[in-house]
Protein backbone atom coordinates (compact mmCIF):
# COMPACT_ATOMS: atom_id res chain seq x y z
CA UNK A 1 0.00 0.00 0.00
CA UNK A 2 1.44 3.39 -0.94
CA UNK A 3 1.61 6.43 1.31
CA UNK A 4 0.35 8.81 -1.38
CA UNK A 5 -2.54 11.16 -0.63
CA UNK A 6 -6.04 9.88 -1.38
CA UNK A 7 -7.18 10.67 -4.90
CA UNK A 8 -10.82 11.23 -4.08
CA UNK A 9 -12.62 14.27 -5.40
CA UNK A 10 -11.64 17.73 -4.23
CA UNK A 11 -14.31 19.09 -1.88
CA UNK A 12 -15.76 22.54 -2.45
CA UNK A 13 -18.11 23.61 0.33
CA UNK A 14 -20.81 26.02 -0.77
CA UNK A 15 -22.44 27.83 2.15
CA UNK A 16 -25.88 28.62 0.90
CA UNK A 17 -29.27 29.83 2.01
CA UNK A 18 -32.34 28.72 0.08
CA UNK A 19 -34.29 31.95 0.45
CA UNK A 20 -31.35 34.03 -0.81
CA UNK A 21 -31.54 35.61 -4.29
CA UNK A 22 -27.71 35.78 -4.43
CA UNK A 23 -27.58 31.99 -4.01
CA UNK A 24 -30.01 31.64 -6.92
CA UNK A 25 -27.63 33.73 -9.03
CA UNK A 26 -24.75 31.50 -7.90
CA UNK A 27 -26.47 28.41 -9.35
CA UNK A 28 -25.01 29.27 -12.75
CA UNK A 29 -21.55 29.13 -11.18
CA UNK A 30 -22.35 25.79 -9.53
CA UNK A 31 -23.49 24.40 -12.90
CA UNK A 32 -20.33 25.73 -14.55
CA UNK A 33 -18.14 24.07 -11.90
CA UNK A 34 -20.02 20.78 -12.36
CA UNK A 35 -19.61 20.95 -16.13
CA UNK A 36 -15.91 21.81 -15.93
CA UNK A 37 -14.78 19.36 -13.25
CA UNK A 38 -17.33 16.55 -13.20
CA UNK A 39 -16.42 13.81 -10.71
CA UNK A 40 -13.07 15.36 -9.82
CA UNK A 41 -14.86 17.85 -7.58
CA UNK A 42 -17.44 17.20 -4.87
CA UNK A 43 -19.67 20.26 -4.55
CA UNK A 44 -21.05 20.07 -1.04
CA UNK A 45 -24.02 22.13 0.05
CA UNK A 46 -23.57 23.62 3.52
CA UNK A 47 -26.42 25.41 5.25
CA UNK A 48 -26.22 28.96 6.47
CA UNK A 49 -29.82 30.15 6.97
CA UNK A 50 -30.01 33.87 7.73
CA UNK A 51 -32.37 35.16 10.39
CA UNK A 52 -33.76 37.82 8.05
CA UNK A 53 -35.35 35.08 5.92
CA UNK A 54 -38.29 33.49 7.69
CA UNK A 55 -38.32 30.17 5.80
CA UNK A 56 -34.58 29.63 5.28
CA UNK A 57 -34.19 27.26 8.24
CA UNK A 58 -37.14 25.11 7.12
CA UNK A 59 -35.80 25.13 3.55
CA UNK A 60 -32.41 23.89 4.78
CA UNK A 61 -34.10 21.01 6.60
CA UNK A 62 -36.16 20.22 3.49
CA UNK A 63 -32.99 20.17 1.39
CA UNK A 64 -31.47 17.62 3.77
CA UNK A 65 -34.56 15.46 3.32
CA UNK A 66 -34.15 15.78 -0.45
CA UNK A 67 -30.52 14.64 -0.20
CA UNK A 68 -31.68 11.70 1.89
CA UNK A 69 -34.16 10.84 -0.86
CA UNK A 70 -31.45 11.10 -3.51
CA UNK A 71 -32.52 14.36 -5.16
CA UNK A 72 -30.62 16.99 -3.17
CA UNK A 73 -29.25 19.27 -5.85
CA UNK A 74 -32.34 19.15 -8.11
CA UNK A 75 -34.41 20.10 -5.07
CA UNK A 76 -32.04 22.91 -4.07
CA UNK A 77 -32.14 24.29 -7.61
CA UNK A 78 -35.94 24.10 -7.72
CA UNK A 79 -36.32 25.94 -4.40
CA UNK A 80 -33.78 28.62 -5.34
CA UNK A 81 -35.60 29.06 -8.63
CA UNK A 82 -38.70 30.08 -6.66
CA UNK A 83 -37.27 32.32 -3.94
CA UNK A 84 -40.13 34.81 -4.26
CA UNK A 85 -42.74 32.03 -4.02
CA UNK A 86 -41.03 30.72 -0.88
CA UNK A 87 -41.17 34.16 0.70
CA UNK A 88 -44.88 34.32 -0.12
CA UNK A 89 -46.04 30.72 0.49
CA UNK A 90 -43.62 29.43 3.13
CA UNK A 91 -43.32 25.79 4.15
CA UNK A 92 -46.20 24.45 1.99
CA UNK A 93 -44.12 25.37 -1.08
CA UNK A 94 -41.25 23.19 0.18
CA UNK A 95 -43.57 20.17 0.25
CA UNK A 96 -45.12 21.14 -3.10
CA UNK A 97 -41.69 21.24 -4.79
CA UNK A 98 -40.89 17.81 -3.34
CA UNK A 99 -44.12 16.47 -4.85
CA UNK A 100 -43.32 18.07 -8.24
CA UNK A 101 -39.94 16.30 -8.26
CA UNK A 102 -41.56 12.95 -7.50
CA UNK A 103 -40.18 12.77 -3.97
CA UNK A 104 -42.10 11.47 -0.95
CA UNK A 105 -43.88 14.72 -0.05
CA UNK A 106 -45.49 13.26 3.08
CA UNK A 107 -42.03 12.40 4.35
CA UNK A 108 -40.97 16.02 3.74
CA UNK A 109 -43.97 17.23 5.70
CA UNK A 110 -43.12 14.85 8.56
CA UNK A 111 -39.43 15.81 8.49
CA UNK A 112 -40.34 19.50 8.85
CA UNK A 113 -42.59 18.70 11.80
CA UNK A 114 -40.33 16.25 13.65
CA UNK A 115 -37.15 18.26 13.03
CA UNK A 116 -35.03 15.23 12.17
CA UNK A 117 -32.56 17.35 10.16
CA UNK A 118 -32.25 20.28 12.59
CA UNK A 119 -28.93 19.07 14.02
CA UNK A 120 -27.29 18.97 10.58
CA UNK A 121 -28.46 22.50 9.80
CA UNK A 122 -27.40 23.77 13.23
CA UNK A 123 -23.98 22.12 12.89
CA UNK A 124 -23.42 23.65 9.45
CA UNK A 125 -24.44 27.07 10.69
CA UNK A 126 -22.17 26.82 13.74
CA UNK A 127 -19.22 25.67 11.61
CA UNK A 128 -19.88 28.47 9.13
CA UNK A 129 -19.83 31.08 11.90
CA UNK A 130 -16.67 29.54 13.35
CA UNK A 131 -14.78 29.89 10.05
CA UNK A 132 -16.05 33.40 9.37
CA UNK A 133 -18.96 32.90 6.99
CA UNK A 134 -21.17 35.98 7.27
CA UNK A 135 -23.28 35.82 4.11
CA UNK A 136 -24.26 33.58 1.26
CA UNK A 137 -23.07 32.27 -1.09
CA UNK A 138 -19.63 31.60 0.40
CA UNK A 139 -17.26 29.04 -1.06
CA UNK A 140 -14.60 27.26 0.98
CA UNK A 141 -11.98 25.42 -1.01
CA UNK A 142 -8.61 24.20 0.19
CA UNK A 143 -9.07 26.16 3.41
CA UNK A 144 -9.66 29.44 1.55
CA UNK A 145 -12.96 31.30 2.05
CA UNK A 146 -14.44 33.22 -0.88
CA UNK A 147 -17.39 35.42 0.03
CA UNK A 148 -19.97 35.85 -2.71
CA UNK A 149 -22.53 37.47 -0.41
CA UNK A 150 -21.21 40.95 -1.13
CA UNK A 151 -20.28 40.56 -4.79
CA UNK A 152 -20.07 37.62 -7.15
CA UNK A 153 -17.93 39.49 -9.69
CA UNK A 154 -14.96 37.31 -10.58
CA UNK A 155 -15.93 34.70 -8.00
CA UNK A 156 -16.25 31.77 -10.42
CA UNK A 157 -12.85 32.59 -11.93
CA UNK A 158 -11.26 32.66 -8.47
CA UNK A 159 -12.87 29.33 -7.48
CA UNK A 160 -11.65 27.76 -10.74
CA UNK A 161 -8.15 29.16 -10.25
CA UNK A 162 -7.86 27.61 -6.76
CA UNK A 163 -9.47 24.36 -7.92
CA UNK A 164 -7.06 24.04 -10.85
CA UNK A 165 -4.07 24.59 -8.54
CA UNK A 166 -5.30 22.04 -5.99
CA UNK A 167 -6.14 19.44 -8.63
CA UNK A 168 -2.74 19.91 -10.28
CA UNK A 169 -1.03 19.53 -6.90
CA UNK A 170 -2.91 16.28 -6.30
CA UNK A 171 -2.02 14.96 -9.75
CA UNK A 172 -5.55 15.25 -11.15
CA UNK A 173 -5.41 17.13 -14.43
CA UNK A 174 -8.06 17.86 -17.02
CA UNK A 175 -9.58 14.71 -18.40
Amino acid sequence: MSDSAPTGPLVIDIWCELQCPDCRTALDDVRALRARYGDRVDLRLRHFPLEKHKYAFAAAQAAEEAFEQGQGWPYVEAVLGRVEDLTRKGEPLLVEIARELGLDAEEFDTALVDGRHILIVDADQAEGKAIGVTGTPTYVIGGERLDGGKSQDGLLERVEEITDLLLAASGQHDA
